[in-house]
């Protein structure tokens, strides 16, 4: 027993010191991370450990480049001008319909976020999901996960997504402004974007996944959002890069339990509270618990992301996915504790 013990003890420090031991060597020496709308909530913990400085004691070169939307971040990757995508967990299932095999490997959000919302001005007697046909739809970029949302919960409606125009408004100030100057009728954005329209009461909400209760509602269970992947011959070649920069997104995770909403403020850039610091702090508390504790994957919510992307794309079959090649939660089991 005793011995069983010892080896329990000596075989976790050993997982410990390669975890460190590996991030201090990365094996390349710079690593891109892409992401679609870095200044939303959605990627705090990416933020987080940009600015506390997390990825470089994890002795890991981040380089993050902002693209519009998600599906634009996964284009640079997939092109193969980005490394890493900080963006949507299910863009992994789509790709591997298309026999493309990329890997989440630490999760940022595991609640969506997606709030789908009409405009006050220029559909002020909105009824039904029946009354988006033929309207413009704003989303961060076609083919992102607001995209995806939106088309999910309309199908839902009986309303066909080739009935409404989606167009890319982004996941700023210009999205807000598409809104308030009625370029677009609907919006299916995330915070802060969505909170600064709720405030000048420029939008009424239909769907929200900012909370966990509304997400199982919409989804029918945990459904993974925001998350760190990349190819897999990216992470197979990498895995002490891949090991630090995990390491780097649990510490974030942690901090962000613990943070106030003050806290957070003083953390990232003044541009992401888009002018109005107060409503930056109160968005900050009420999303919350929509961040990931930890890190760690829901492999039940890989099972309802699955279930939902079916339900959207019929060209995806849920027979042919390996759900298993999706994700993996082998780097932050392995992150210090």
């Amino acid at each position: 027993m005793k011995f069983t013990r010892r080896f329990a003890i000596g075989l976790t420090t050993a997982v410990a010191l390669m975890a460190f031991q590996g991030a201090a060597h990365a094996e390349v020496e710079k690593v891109t991370i892409a992401v679609g709308g870095k200044s939303l909530f959605y990627y705090l913990p990416l933020t987080i450990a940009e600015q506390r400085g997390y990825f470089k004691e994890e002795g890991v070169n981040v380089e993050i480049v902002d693209f519009a939307g998600g599906s634009k971040a996964l284009q640079a990757v997939v092109g193969g001008s980005a490394d890493v995508v900080s963006g949507a967990y299910e863009h992994t299932i789509k790709l591997q319909g298309k026999k493309q095999y990329f890997t989440a490997f630490v999760q940022q959000a595991r609640a969506p976020q997606i709030v789908l919302a009409v405009s006050t001005k220029t559909m002020p007697n909105y009824k039904t999901l029946a009354d988006l046909r033929g309207k413009k739809i704003g989303v961060t970029a076609p083919g992102s996960s607001t995209n995806m949302v939106a088309s999910f919960v309309l199908d839902g409606a009986g309303v066909n997504s080739k009935e409404v125009s989606f167009i890319g408004v982004g996941a700023g100030s210009g999205a807000v402004a598409a809104m308030k100057t009625g370029q677009i009728d609907a919006i299916a954005n995330l915070d802060p974007v969505i909170s600064s329209l709720e405030r000048d009461g420029a939008i009424k909400v239909l769907v929200d996944t900012r909370k966990m209760s509304a997400t199982r509602e919409v989804f029918g269970g945990d459904m993974p959002a925001g998350s760190l992947y990349a190819p897999e011959t990216f992470i197979k070649a990498n895995p002490k890069t891949v090991q630090g920069m995990t390491n780097a997104m649990v510490k974030a995770a942690r901090w962000i339990q613990q943070a106030s909403a003050d806290d957070v403020l003083k953390t990232v850039p003044a541009s992401y509270s888009m002018g109005d610091p107060e409503l930056y702090k109160l968005t900050f508390n009420s999303l919350k618990e929509a961040m990931s504790p930890d890190g760690m994957i829901s492999e039940e919510g890989t099972k309802t992301a699955l279930k939902s992307l079916v339900a959207f794309d019929d060209k995806i079959k849920a027979d042919a996915i390996d759900l298993n090649r999706t994700f993996t939660n082998e780097f932050v089991k392995r992150a210090p504790k």
